[in-house]
């Protein structure tokens, strides 16, 4: 049914159908898509405005300072009020910071052609998730989605985690950039501390899976060929002159001597290069490929994808080498990704292929392309994402936002969504006819019953909040 592959290519795999998308898109579905994962700049946000390295390590580092003279202070050269002023200021330029990379990768959303590759920027910046839940994190958030994830999802995976787990903002937020070996040469002289947080992470998340085998010894050793890998700052200007605040280097005083041995492989003594090596080696492991494989198919799919999905996700990724290209191609290529999916779901081969429920910021972004909104303000975005409850940046762990209607579609939870839906058909539903928008939305997928509650609706207000609380909007 080639209507039906162009309202799904735009709401299954895309971020929502705008009123001009599905026309745009209608003469092949498909190679919309696959054009969209084989340009780097589909992944780009190009914004002049947002900061780099440079300008967000000064402020991080000016932040740094003022902390330290309140702590240095002592209460009485200041009162209260003063120590909360000394903090508040340089905090509040760092979430600034983070508060305007939100406001552009928004506003991107709501515009953006390629919008499969947004959602792709979204589905990795989950999986390796950084948050800003500490003041270290909060300015490099958005960077780190800039140079780690956009930058990297048209080569393999292994370029990828290796851009991670060298990036300032994932060593500062799993305090990777001060842990130091214990036998090494500054970890004997200042009783130094091994950090184990980016190596459990890297095991248990980003690559094999807490199912996969690996031991507490594992994630050890892999802790101890990370020792060294660390940001750029006054504290490492000694070792380090001539780098960059917040560039990535290697210190090799930090780094504990010896060889590693990790899932059974012995790694010789090499510096930098042997905790690189051990996650190249990660990165191409079958578990890696199994958990990534089923990672996105409950994503796309389904909460519980079916286990061909899966497999054929997984077996693009063992053939090609972890090339992101070749994955998500794959991923297009999924039967269940575009057989029998009407107004509820439908069957697909080994059991039932239920269209996912949305996240918040799925509602969001979708809602607002529905009704051809290309831009929002600070205040409506920060109120809106405070209310349906999933800021971006902020993951509640490290193993970033649920992915499951069990955790979006509670009582509260919808009550939530209701309560937005209501704010903004109070602004916009007078100047809209939701029966329209929803059909050029959803097409196909609108069921009879929603189209007769629109139409029986007092009002194109309440309308409107029908069409974006519908059974059918509320999933993709």
């Amino acid at each position: 049914m080639p209507e039906l592959e162009s309202f799904t290519a735009a709401n299954r795999f895309g971020l929502g159908a705008r009123p001009a998308d599905v026309a745009r898109i209608a003469p092949d579905p498909r190679a919309w898509l696959v054009r969209q994962i084989e340009k780097p700049d589909s992944f780009q946000l190009n914004e002049p405005s947002l900061p780099g390295r440079p300008q967000i390590a000064q402020a991080l580092t000016t932040f740094l300072i003022a902390q330290r003279e309140r702590m240095n202070s002592g209460p009485s050269n200041l009162s209260a009020a003063e120590q909360v002023a000394a903090v508040a200021m340089p905090l509040r330029a760092l979430n600034q910071i983070a508060a305007e990379e939100i406001l552009v990768r928004t506003r991107h959303g709501l515009q953006t052609d390629a919008d499969f590759a947004e959602r792709l920027v979204y589905f990795w910046s989950n999986h390796f998730t950084v948050a800003a839940t500490k003041a270290t994190t909060i300015p490099w958030v958005g960077l780190y989605e800039r140079e780690v994830i956009r930058a990297n999802l048209t080569g393999r995976f292994s370029d990828l985690l290796l851009a991670m787990a060298q990036h300032p903002g994932m060593l500062l937020y799993l305090d990777q950039a001060q842990s130091i070996g214990p036998n090494s040469l500054i970890g004997l002289r200042r009783n130094g501390g091994l950090n184990e947080n980016l190596a459990r992470e890297i095991l248990e998340l980003h690559t094999l899976g807490v199912q996969s085998g690996y031991s507490q010894a594992d994630v050890t050793e892999l802790a101890k060929a990370l020792t060294g890998w660390t940001v750029a700052s006054q504290r490492t200007q000694r070792w380090a002159p001539s780098a960059q605040a917040g560039d990535f280097v290697f210190i090799a005083d930090w780094h504990e001597p010896g060889s590693r041995t990790v899932l059974g492989r012995r790694y010789p003594e090499g510096g930098e290069e042997q905790a690189r090596a051990i996650l190249v080696d990660l990165a191409q492991h079958p578990a890696t490929a199994r958990r990534v494989a089923r990672q996105l198919a409950c994503h796309f799919v389904a909460d519980e994808p079916p286990v061909r999905a899966i497999e054929q996700l997984e077996t693009a990724f063992l053939a090609h080498h972890g090339d992101l290209i070749a994955v998500h191609k794959a991923l297009i290529d999924l039967p269940e990704n575009w057989n029998g999916v009407g107004a509820g779901g439908g069957t697909e081969g080994d059991g039932v292929v239920t269209r996912k429920f949305k996240s918040p910021t799925e509602f969001l972004i979708s809602s607002l392309r529905m009704l051809g909104q290309r831009t929002i303000e600070p205040a409506p975005l920060r109120n809106a994402i405070t209310l349906l409850g999933q800021p971006p940046f902020r993951a509640p762990s490290p193993a970033g936002w649920p992915d499951r209607a069990s955790h979006w579609a509670a009582p509260d939870a919808i009550m939530k969504r209701l309560e937005w839906s209501q704010l903004l058909a109070d602004r916009l539903g007078n100047r809209e006819r939701p029966e329209d928008r929803l059909a050029q939305a959803l097409g196909p997928a609108m069921s009879a019953e929603t189209l007769r509650a629109i139409r029986r609706a007092e009002s194109q207000t309440q309308g409107l909040v029908l069409a974006l609380m519908s059974p059918e909007f509320q999933r993709r």
